[in-house]
């Protein structure tokens, strides 16, 4: 398939995965494309209008023409200047790869990619959370990771890209919100009652499974084995782990315990103080989970050949 149709796909397929409502999705790129229509002239010009049609500024096709054929696709979770050169490596011994794909951003995807993290307001909005007090808490943490991510020489896979004349793109959020969406449906449906039921459940899936042989399992970090889930929230998609203030907010709403990718010390310190259990899925397990998905239902009527690397396994599951 197309470049482009590949990614509109795989956009798509996100959006269909995304814990907020279509309407709301509809709603709030209504109201950006009015904002683009009363700017200057000038901010038009330097505007991101793929915004007007892509909900996710962490997604990206970084390098190559929209036009270009794709029939195989070097993956994997992160993809920087060594990953480049090896992709061109492996045509240098005759393998095709059409397309590099990362999942985590990088480039102008990594550059813009503290604004995907306002879904994360509407996400604690459903749990219960007042939308006022959701975002208000929001802010803070996005301009600390955007303060963050404004010292990164974000460019350099896309610049090697270039030089070698190789297409790049990245699918972030859409693969996060495959895996949130799959892994809240799991538990909806088999109601784990303890966090060893949680824990027995995540080893059961593919991409766990092979964790657990790479020495890096599902973990449990706060509460212990036999202690009740309660309430479960797959915290997995919106950029990147949000504020610690929420934390109270979602034990108020009735939130037992937290599935999430990751969790750093300072969050850690507060589910403990809020009595809230947290199973740590894992980061590259998990990412691994939701770009299986997203490859999936993106390439279901196309035999496109999918190299692993950098982290990623491809698991098929149609």
């Amino acid at each position: 398939m197309k470049l482009a149709t590949f990614f509109e796909r795989a956009v798509a397929e996100g959006r269909k995965h995304d814990p907020r409502s279509p309407a709301l999705i509809r709603r709030e790129m209504k109201a950006l494309a009015a904002a683009y229509e009363e700017m200057p002239a000038k901010r038009r010009r330097l505007f991101d209008r793929e915004r007007l049609e892509n909900p996710y500024p962490d997604s990206r096709i970084l390098f190559g023409p929209p036009a270009a054929e794709i029939r195989s696709i070097m993956a994997g979770i992160d993809i920087d200047v060594g990953e480049i050169m090896l992709a061109d490596r492996l045509r240098e011994r005759g393998r095709r790869v059409d397309l590099v794909l990362a999942h985590h951003p990088v480039g102008r995807a990594y550059a813009g990619f503290h604004n995907v993290m306002r879904m994360q307001a509407d996400i604690i909005n459903r749990l219960g959370v007042p939308i006022n007090i959701a975002e208000a808490l929001l802010e803070e943490r996005m301009r600390e990771v955007e303060r963050r991510v404004m010292a990164a020489n974000h460019t350099r896979a896309v610049d090697a890209a270039r030089l070698l004349d190789i297409p790049l793109a990245c699918l972030h959020t859409p693969a996060d919100n495959c895996a949130a969406t799959y892994l809240q449906r799991l538990f909806g449906r088999k109601r784990p009652h303890t966090l060893r039921e949680i824990i027995d459940l995540l080893v059961g899936i593919p991409e766990y499974e092979r964790a657990v042989g790479n020495n890096a399992p599902p973990k449990i970090i706060a509460g212990a084995e036999d202690r009740r889930a309660g309430r479960i929230f797959v915290d997995m998609t919106g950029g990147t782990e949000g504020s610690v203030k929420t934390l109270e907010k979602l034990a108020q709403a009735g939130v037992g315990t937290l599935v999430c990718m990751h969790m750093s010390d300072k969050f850690l310190d507060e589910v403990k103080k809020q009595n809230v259990n947290v199973v740590v899925a894992g980061h590259v397990s998990s990412d691994a989970l939701g770009l299986n998905l997203l490859l999936d239902a993106v390439c279901a009527k196309e035999r496109i050949e999918v190299i692993p690397c950098s982290g990623f396994t491809r698991v098929e599951r149609r």
